[in-house]
């Protein structure tokens, strides 16, 4: 057996991102840009006014306060989309609106709250102003030929807010993976079926397409392959076709596990078949024809937790993505965890975030086979190799898989 770290390491090399597909900005959220962004126009793309109020020139309301207004002649109002109509002189001001162009001689503006408009064309400046106050500078935030967005950021609505702003309409992004989901064993029904005595629904094949689905990838459920060599040879030819390869079952050491003898018949070249964790020591991965192909394990837990670790990671790497590894914080065991050493463990468990810090229960029914358990989880607590456990207090490595343990209950 490997450790869990080579296991990813080997996995990664022989990872390739994929090629480009040009999208519309509409379709570009939580893609992974292939190009650089550059801006054609500076942003903003001239002086304009920060706030409703008053433009003129800072100099005229020098002194000026609520008890000592000075008076100036407003010229024009000048709202949003318009153009100015002329300059502004001494004593004079333009009544101005949010994002419209500062005019000509104008040096501030004088916010609405701080003034009174008066009759025939006259307002009462109540507030002084420095140069430059409430003003946005042409190409503060960025500038004609600046790269806005560097290849390889992940699009977000951020992204999508800046290149809607320099008017990208299509833009270049790594491709989704394909990726086949494939199900193993004479014991699985399809959902909406009624499971026979000895069978049981294929949870697996359902799961496993989320987990790729919520990757980013596109899911290609191919089903069930039954426990013959023949079925999983025409399966697993069939899926070639994709991008990466993810069975379940069939990779023990049963009278009828076939996955790692058929993936090596396809001309797969077989990189390991066993990791040291728990769940999910039996894994087998390899690559048939330059298409990664992982054989997961067959029971529930084992496969999910094996996914995080090991495909998750992989599908991001092919999407193009940068940082590609679930995050880990430390947190603190409300109870006692005992474990046999030689196998890094990751337990289902429960992170709570405080203003004191984190803290996280191992939660009870640590089967394999317990689905309940992983629905009630939203973290993995990692147990290194040569752990024998940790006592109630101490601090643990804690790998969060669920966005909602960073939620916060509001009344």
């Amino acid at each position: 057996m490997i450790t869990v770290e080579d296991a990813l390491t080997q996995i990664l090399k022989e990872i390739r991102p994929l090629g480009l597909e040009s999208v519309t900005l509409a379709n570009s959220l939580c893609r992974t840009l292939g190009e650089d962004i550059r801006a054609a126009r500076p942003n903003p793309p001239w002086d304009n006014s920060a706030m409703d109020g008053y433009a003129l020139r800072a100099g005229d309301a020098t002194g000026a306060a609520k008890d000592s207004a000075v008076t100036l002649d407003v010229i024009y109002d000048l709202p949003a989309g318009s153009t100015p109509k002329g300059p502004v002189n001494k004593g004079q001001a333009v009544r101005i609106m949010t994002g419209a162009p500062v005019p000509p001689g104008a040096d501030a503006v004088v916010m609405v709250e701080l003034t009174a408009s008066l009759t025939e064309g006259k307002v009462d400046i109540r507030g002084s102003v420095r140069p430059g106050d409430n003003i946005r500078k042409a190409g503060e935030d960025f500038k004609a030929g600046d790269i806005v967005l560097k290849k390889g950021a992940y699009v977000r609505p951020a992204e999508i807010a800046m290149l809607a702003t320099v008017g990208v309409s299509y833009l270049f992004v790594h491709k989704r993976p394909r990726v086949a989901v494939l199900s193993t064993g004479d014991e699985l029904v399809e959902i909406g079926q009624t499971p026979a005595p000895g069978k049981i629904s294929n949870s697996n094949g359902h799961a496993l397409a989320a987990l790729v689905a919520e990757s980013g990838a596109v899911p290609v459920q191919l089903g069930i392959a039954r426990d013959t060599k023949e079925s999983l040879k025409e399966k697993l030819s069939i899926a070639r076709s994709c991008d990466c390869i993810i069975s379940s079952g069939g990779v023990s050491v049963g009278d009828y596990d076939f996955v790692k003898d058929v993936l090596k018949e396809l001309g797969s070249q077989m990189i390991f078949w066993k990791v040291s964790m728990k769940p999910g020591k039996p894994l087998a991965f390899g690559v048939i024809g330059g298409v990664p192909a992982f054989g997961l394990p067959g029971n529930p837990i084992s496969s999910m937790v094996a996914f995080e670790q090991f495909v998750r990671p992989s599908l991001l790497k092919m999407s193009g993505r940068g940082p590609i590894c679930r995050a880990e914080l430390n947190a603190t065991l409300t109870k006692d965890v005992k474990i046999k050493p030689g196998r890094t463990n990751f337990l289902r468990g429960l992170l709570t975030l405080n203003d004191g810090g984190a803290s996280v229960a191992p939660l009870e029914g640590q089967g394999s086979g317990v689905i309940s358990t992983m629905v009630a989880a939203n973290c993995y607590i990692i147990v290194g190799m040569d752990s024998t456990g940790y006592a109630k207090g101490a601090v643990v490595k804690v790998q969060p898989f669920d966005p909602s343990v960073f939620l916060k209950v509001r009344a």
